[in-house]
């Protein structure tokens, strides 16, 4: 097959700009045509603790352009498949426009921009920041229901209202859950000292929500925990990169030990691609600063390539 390199330029990882992947770069968001369009929602206003991950989007597409030598698609030995071919059209529509202070309208504007990829047609990828900017995701995902959320996360993020705020990052998963769209949640990797009492657990589950650990994970292995999704139903994935252990992944603001490792979730996220329609996904909570050597944006850019690759090839199987 043919590549970029006969094309007259090496045209290497670092040298261009650092749209995701090396893709093309949409600035008209009317004029998006696309299979999946990259957003960044560089939104940190939502945390608690440690701030940061409004540079997530910057270096995870950084990150991801280690991953673009130029090949026609990224052969996979094991599964003998190449991914991505030249027949998945990904573009990148930059970033949606932050205001300083103002969390609704920021999130206003990321609703925005994910509606505009619908509109296209298009995979809505959204690259964050804290994971309140799930909360304008699936927003924009009105009068297109149902989906069911399929999350990777540390922590629950079923808060409702703490203080007057509805909107940060400890409340996505509740505000999700109240909308008539939304018909579940499985929430996978939640452990250990949490930001939710044991009273947001209970009422997640009353509203529908599927929560276990990661040694619950473990025990079960990725097939059962796949086959308590129901059956056709439609995925929305959110990443919540403390997911992951901060061994592999310390670039957040909320570490949390024990989490997984990288083949564990994407077992489950290519289990989730070839049984179900992948609607939407957002991968969030990366703060570069807190990883020197850059391994955890490489980590988001790698799971996030990989997650397309199946998403597309399911679908091309399907027919």
């Amino acid at each position: 097959m043919a590549h970029g390199y006969e094309g007259g330029r090496l045209d290497l990882p670092f040298v261009g700009i650092a749209t995701f992947g090396k893709r093309p770069y949409v600035q008209d968001w009317s004029r998006i045509e696309a299979d999946a369009a990259i957003l960044g929602a560089p939104l940190d206003m939502g945390t608690q603790f440690r701030a940061g991950a409004r540079f997530g989007p910057r270096g995870v597409r950084e990150a991801s352009t280690l991953f673009s030598f130029g090949h026609a698609g990224a052969y996979d030995h094991e599964d003998d498949v190449t991914y991505l071919g030249p027949e998945v059209r990904i573009v990148d529509i930059g970033d949606a426009d932050i205001v300083h202070t103002d969390t609704e309208k920021s999130h206003d504007n990321i609703e925005t921009g994910v509606r505009a990829i619908l509109k296209a047609g298009a995979l809505p990828v959204v690259i964050g920041g804290d994971h309140s900017v799930n909360i304008p995701c699936i927003r924009a995902f009105e009068g297109q229901g149902p989906i069911h959320i399929l999350q990777i996360d540390a922590h629950l993020d079923f808060v409702d209202v703490r203080h007057g705020v509805r909107h940060g990052h400890g409340n996505p998963m509740r505000r999700a859950a109240e909308q008539e769209h939304v018909t579940g949640l499985t929430q996978l990797g939640i452990r250990n000292v949490s930001s939710t009492a044991k009273e947001g657990y209970e009422a997640a589950r009353a509203m529908g929500a599927d929560i276990l650990s990661v040694r619950q994970v473990r025990k079960l292995g990725a097939e059962a925990v796949l086959a308590r999704i129901p059956k056709g139903a439609r995925l929305y994935l959110t990443i919540d990169i403390d997911g992951f252990c901060p061994s592999i992944a310390p670039g957040t603001g909320t570490p949390s030990h024990g989490g997984f490792l990288y083949y564990e979730v994407l077992e489950i996220l290519q289990g989730a691609a070839r049984n179900h329609e992948i609607v939407g996904i957002d991968l969030v909570e990366v703060a570069p600063d807190y990883d020197p050597t850059g391994s955890t944006s490489i980590l988001a850019a790698q799971l996030l390539l990989n997650l397309l690759g199946f998403v597309f090839h399911a679908r091309s199987q399907r027919g």
